[in-house]
């Protein structure tokens, strides 16, 4: 049995990898102005999209809470790494209604002080502390929250999010925040750039690619930890958890506090992702299109919330574009008109929910699908063999 678990997770690392390169080759192959330019916003959003939805899998997939606060810590995070990463010359023309009280720069102060590689490692910083802030959060709204259950925890965290997004737009925090006005020039992933002599190897795809294959990562090593037991039997039966001696509030809280710092991650990344930060995006309809994403893929499924993220941003961002233009792959049509990719888009969503019930995965992941395939595969040589033989 660990054997052939072994062999899934093998080949699972090889496809890995086998993504990575694929991704770092095209990035350098695929020009902005080329039709396949899309491909490049697909991953690099979808990135974002399915680590967000692997910590909203970890909370209500594998510990059974029902939280709708992510857009919140999503919030969080996107501000966080935006204030501490636009440079302090451009904080004047940032904060045009308001002097800025924050003025350091981590990745321009480690870029001055240990040259082009210290802005990837100020960049790092202010990600982390993006998720410490949305964890820091978690931590103190969980306190009262977490004691409620089922549908009133969802409102609570979908209120607590709607509150935050409305206190981060108020003037008296201008001097953080900006206001209601949105923050600007910080780092970005087209900074992302390593210079070879005359040649320039872009990079911003894979380092927001490769930095949510790390962050999904741990999450898989906390699944499968003795901490990831202790949720799931939460998740089952909180009575039989706790008589088995599971410290119930203690645990909700840590995954509570896990998921958020991940989707305040996520949120610094959606900010390198985008052009600027604005509270008035970070919208409740945000939480519903990350929770719709981890249903396509499977409830309690980390592989089925990867796979469904980059389909769902395929999808909507680029595939289905041409209903709203008039021109679908070649195909014109009078009833291609705006809105119409809306209309189709809910058939497909309605469509995989009528015919996978629990989801495109189910709650299996990745190296349980390769080991059934090959499985298939040997038995199918097999009675191929038997047949030869007779």
């Amino acid at each position: 049995m660990k054997k052939e678990k072994s062999i899934g997770s093998f080949l699972s690392a090889i496809i890995l990898i086998a993504f990575l390169a694929l991704v770092v080759i095209l990035e350098q192959v695929i020009k902005p102005t080329d039709q396949m330019a899309m491909l490049l916003t697909v991953l690099q959003k979808g990135s974002v999209y399915a680590l967000v939805a692997v910590s909203v899998n970890l909370l209500n997939g594998f510990t059974g809470l029902f939280s709708l606060g992510q857009a919140g810590f999503m919030l969080l995070g996107a501000y966080t790494y935006a204030i501490f990463s636009i440079p302090l010359a451009e904080r004047v023309n940032v904060y045009r209604y308001y002097d800025c009280v924050i003025h350091i720069s981590f990745p321009e102060a480690l870029s001055n002080a240990t040259g082009g590689y210290g802005m990837f490692l100020g960049v790092l910083i202010s990600l982390i502390l993006a998720g410490l802030v949305a964890a820091a959060a978690a931590f103190l709204i969980g306190l009262p929250v977490l004691r409620l259950k089922s549908d009133y925890l969802a409102i609570a965290t979908l209120g607590f999010a709607e509150i935050l997004r409305a206190i981060f737009q108020w003037g008296k925090l201008g001097p953080v925040t900006n206001g209601s006005n949105p923050l600007k020039s910080y780092v970005r992933l087209n900074s992302f750039q390593l210079q070879f002599g005359n040649t320039t190897v872009n990079l911003g795809t894979f380092t927001i690619v490769a930095l949510a294959v790390v962050c999904i990562g741990i999450i898989v090593l906390l699944v499968n930890s003795s901490y990831g037991r202790a949720f799931k039997a939460i998740r089952e039966d909180e009575v039989a958890a706790e008589a088995m001696g599971i410290n119930l509030f203690r645990h909700k809280q840590l995954a509570f506090c896990i998921s958020s710092a991940f989707a305040g991650v996520g949120g610094g990344m959606l900010a390198m992702f985008q052009a600027t930060v604005q509270a008035n995006s970070f919208k409740s309809s945000m939480t519903y299109e990350i929770l719709l994403i981890v249903v396509l893929g499977g409830i309690g499924s980390i592989s089925g919330s990867c796979i469904a993220a980059f389909l769902y941003v395929a999808a909507s961002e680029w595939l289905l574009r041409g209903l709203d233009t008039g021109n679908f792959f070649g195909i014109k049509s009078a009833f291609f008109t705006n809105g119409f990719r809306l209309v189709v888009f809910s058939v497909i969503i309605m469509a995989v929910v009528l015919f996978f019930h629990r989801g495109i995965m189910g709650n299996r992941e990745l190296p349980d699908l390769l080991r059934d395939l090959r499985d298939s595969l040997t038995k199918s040589k097999k009675k191929k063999a038997g047949k030869i033989n007779v």
